[in-house]
């Protein structure tokens, strides 16, 4: 039988583990950026950690995985936090979408108490564009989670308006 995620439970596990970093000056100033499409860089985050969680979730039902919920909260909120307007060529550094894993990584640290699943999300969840694949399980279900997040804010923006987003982190929850 299958399991069934309720939106809520979501929500609430994104506040238990990842609170702090969620009311962070640095994530606030995310809020202000546009990642992809119409969609802040705050609000991408933020679906790709309950995309991530409603992955694990699965996962761990189905296959009996170990999923640190924590550390994949974490680790998704934090993944692209890099801080600046990447649209905007005078601040963005050449390549961006094969540099930022390290500059989201050096803010995190600088910001937040980190563990090794914490920094292996940050660092790899642009792989293969960065060419070391994920060590932890967490890693490996946030890297596909945003691109499935990035993926959908993209072609909602460009191709199918009435997929766009409704307030709801890109409408998949």
């Amino acid at each position: 039988m299958k399991q069934s995620i309720k939106v809520n439970e979501l929500y609430e596990l994104l506040i238990i583990y990842g609170e702090d970093i969620l009311a962070s000056e640095g994530m606030k100033k995310s809020a202000g950026f546009v990642q992809h499409g119409g969609v802040s860089t705050y609000d991408h985050s933020v679906a790709v950690a309950l995309c991530s969680l409603k992955m694990a979730l699965r996962l761990s039902s189905a296959l009996g995985l170990n999923v640190n919920l924590r550390s994949l909260v974490r680790g998704a909120l934090l993944h692209d936090y890099f801080l600046y307007d990447w649209h905007d060529p005078s601040r963005t550094p050449r390549f961006h979408g094969y540099t930022h894993p390290k500059t989201a990584l050096l803010n995190a640290e600088r910001d937040f108490c980190l563990n090794n699943i914490e920094r292996d999300i940050i660092k790899k969840h642009m792989f293969p564009l960065t060419p070391i694949p994920p060590r932890y399980i967490e890693s490996f279900i946030v890297m596909v989670a945003d691109k499935i997040c990035a993926t959908r804010e993209t072609i909602a923006e460009r191709f199918l308006t009435k997929l766009k987003p409704k307030g709801n982190h890109n409408g998949l929850y």
